[in-house]
């Protein structure tokens, strides 16, 4: 059996779900999230705990299992606390800025890059450290905003410069070796 599919995901204080068929809605203190899963995955909620089954021991259904489970505990986790990703900008001139929720960015090119965030999604930012945050309810799309703003100018090897996560190690590269000739 899955170690992580058998797993319960506890309901804190606040937190309702409502259960129609496949389809699983989480409404919480943050906002509301629904999901709807696979068939052969069904979810029972029982003494403030949420169980996630699967119908056989076919490979599919095994391998959906801890997946399953997985997203219901983090839609959990969204609508209780929600989840963020930071992100650092690292260069002479990179720059963030707010221009009411949308996000526009100095990153050497000859014009901004404006990111206008989707439903859900908010930006925030530490000017002296030159860092954005993307906070929201949704994993899934907090990653995805993320990953969008890294790929506008990601960390080159040479001198580490671009959008990259915060904690991201650049393998760097050393560069030419220069005039010396033996």
């Amino acid at each position: 059996m899955s170690r992580i599919g058998k797993l319960p995901v506890n309901l804190p204080g606040g937190v309702t779900v409502t259960i129609d068929g496949n389809t699983v809605t989480v409404k919480g203190p943050k906002g509301t999230l629904s999901r709807t899963l696979r068939p052969e995955i069904s979810v029972e909620q029982r003494d403030g705990k949420l169980f996630v089954l699967r119908s056989s021991e076919e490979r599919m259904d095994r391998s959906l299992h801890g997946l399953s489970r997985t997203l219901v505990a983090n839609m959990v986790e969204g609508v209780t606390n929600g989840f963020s990703k930071t992100l650092e900008i690292v260069g002479v001139g990179y720059r963030p800025a707010l221009q009411g929720k949308k996000l526009v960015l100095s990153l050497g090119y000859s014009h901004p890059i404006e990111i206008d965030p989707p439903a859900g999604i908010e930006f925030t930012i530490e000017e002296r450290a030159n860092r954005i945050q993307v906070k929201g309810i949704d994993k899934q799309l907090v990653g995805d905003v993320a990953a969008e703003i890294r790929f506008k100018r990601p960390p080159e090897p040479y001198k580490g410069k671009g959008v990259k996560y915060q904690g991201e190690v650049i393998r760097r590269k050393v560069g030419k070796a220069g005039g010396k000739k033996k």
